[in-house]
């Protein structure tokens, strides 16, 4: 495989999994859950985080299966009690913005550099910022969409009205082969919004 693949994969793709991953955590815990703080969760330290199918093997293997034109990979959930949260109503949704508003700061910190031109002084270097910014804002966008395990559909649960309480029940029955339907067939959907959160950020 493709080492600088490797490296572009294990040095950005999965430090910005876990920093999201990690947001889920801090939030649940400062809304009154300490679930994630109990399990050792609430650190950035990448074995609490990695998980050996999710975010070593499948992503590999569809890597190499694909040739690199295709990759998906997750972290470990971080765990969390919804039932301690402080809010019933606000507060799982707070705690799913938390992960995708963690890739919008790294995008916006790295963003500000290639502002400042950063360019002018080590051109490999932008190009790695570049890329930093490009793979956080897909997982902002992705992780935004209102499809269950996605923390999109908790900002849509609070959303909801409950006499929509059957819409929740059937996206969380369904919400697997929903979102792999969009993955395969409907990825591209996304290209447009993350290619204007690209031109705001960086030009």
């Amino acid at each position: 495989m493709n080492p600088v693949f490797l490296l572009f994969y294990f040095f950005i793709v999965i430090p910005s999994a876990i920093i999201h991953e990690y947001a889920h955590g801090w939030m649940a815990d400062r809304l009154g859950d300490p679930t994630a703080r109990y399990a050792g969760r609430l650190t950035l330290n990448p074995k609490a985080h990695i998980d050996l199918w999710g975010t070593i093997l499948m992503p590999m293997i569809l890597a190499a299966v694909s040739g690199g034109t295709f990759i998906f990979a997750y972290a470990k959930p971080v765990p969390y009690n919804p039932y301690n949260l402080k809010d019933q109503k606000w507060g799982p949704a707070l705690v799913g913005l938390a992960g995708p508003l963690s890739n919008l700061m790294l995008a916006l910190c790295f963003a500000l550099f290639l502002r400042m031109g950063i360019a002018s002084v080590n051109e490999s270097l932008a190009m790695l910022f570049y890329v930093i910014v490009q793979i956080n804002i897909i997982l902002l966008v992705f992780n935004l969409l209102p499809i269950p395990p996605l923390d999109g559909s908790k900002v849509l649960y609070a959303l909801l009205p409950d006499s929509a309480r059957n819409i929740q029940l059937f996206m969380e029955r369904y919400g697997l082969i929903l979102l792999f339907i969009f993955i395969f067939f409907l990825f591209d959907l996304l290209y447009p919004v993350i290619n204007l959160f690209m031109k705001l950020l960086v030009g």
